[in-house]
């Protein structure tokens, strides 16, 4: 009886910290689009929330994956890379090869998903921070697509335009699919042994295996998903463009863990959510198309991200602090 009552009185603040951050989210996001539309009469239109919704599929589904990787205290660099050699490969299958159009993406993901299980089986069997793993990937792997492609951009045309298709009022069946992913994804986090076991790994791994739970081949399985979540990305992207350039993606490890971050995901490991990472996928995604609309440089546009996501991790450093006081 008494551990029952002490486990709901550890729960009860973690369930306070995620309703705040969730509730703190969606007023960034609502401010956000206030701003921009008064800044930009052309902000507050369908088209304007149309063009980010079919934009943000490629990165919501990565953030998805680093969320993952976050939770059991590792990180993956390579994720942009990977997503420019799945995109490669189902190109050269289709256009070199003449694979068929399914084929050619079962290769993307199968691409993904070797990629982050080689990560994941490195730092395991060798003990390496995931850091210095994945930033080999990011240097082999791009190296690669850059083989794959010739280092040309190669034009899939409509091959898999079925993936960018409008099917709900002008948004895109890759859209659907994010937001699917991340229904599913939150419910094995939260809902399943697994999501427990990468909480508890990213918590005290040490105390995961003292009580009998092996966490390497759980920490493989996370950087397997995200790997295969970036192969995802390749094709969503492909669709998009109609195309597999060898340089995509570069930087975007960068986006996809700043999107995580904002979301109130711990960099320490333990700690995070999918839904409160889709919320820091739109903030970055409606402050990219905010500023563009508003003629901000690049340079402005660098800066201004950049001081966002440091007062993202400021804000939640002083949450964790409150909570635990």
């Amino acid at each position: 009886m008494n551990t029952s009552v002490t486990s709901q009185a550890a729960a009860a603040p973690v369930w306070r910290t995620q309703l705040g951050t969730f509730i703190g989210l969606a007023a960034v996001l609502v401010g956000m689009v206030a701003l921009f539309s008064w800044l930009s009469e052309y902000f507050w239109s369908r088209e304007t929330f149309v063009t980010i919704a079919n934009e943000i599929p490629a990165l919501a589904v990565m953030a998805v994956g680093m969320t993952f990787v976050l939770i059991i205290a590792g990180i993956d660099l390579s994720v942009g890379s990977v997503m420019a050699l799945s995109a490669a490969t189902s190109a050269a299958a289709i256009l070199q090869w003449h694979w068929s159009v399914p084929a050619a993406a079962v290769l993307a993901l199968a691409t993904g998903l070797l990629c982050g299980a080689v990560t994941g089986a490195v730092s395991v069997a060798w003990r390496l921070p995931s850091f210095i793993v994945s930033l080999g990937m990011l240097e082999a792997v791009r190296g690669s697509a850059y083989l794959v492609t010739d280092s040309r951009t190669q034009y899939v045309g409509d091959a898999i335009s079925w993936l960018a298709a409008p099917v709900l009022d002008g948004v895109s069946s890759a859209f659907v699919l994010a937001v699917l992913i991340v229904i599913v994804a939150q419910l094995v986090l939260s809902r399943t042994v697994f999501g427990r076991s990468m909480v508890g790994i990213g918590t005290n791994e040490e105390a995961m295996r003292l009580a009998g739970v092996d966490p390497r081949p759980i920490r493989i399985a996370v950087f397997a998903l995200i790997g295969l979540l970036a192969g995802l990305a390749g094709l969503m992207q492909s669709a998009r463009l109609e195309a597999a350039d060898p340089n995509a993606g570069t930087g975007v490890e960068l986006q996809v863990i700043a999107a995580v971050v904002i979301g109130g995901t711990s960099l320490m490991g333990g700690r995070g959510s999918v839904i409160t990472t889709a919320f820091g996928v739109l903030i970055i995604a409606v402050l990219e198309a905010g500023l563009a609309q508003v003629g901000a440089s690049e340079p402005s546009k660098r800066i201004i991200t950049g001081a966002v996501i440091v007062a993202a991790v400021i804000v939640d450093t002083l949450r964790q602090r409150r909570g635990a006081a």
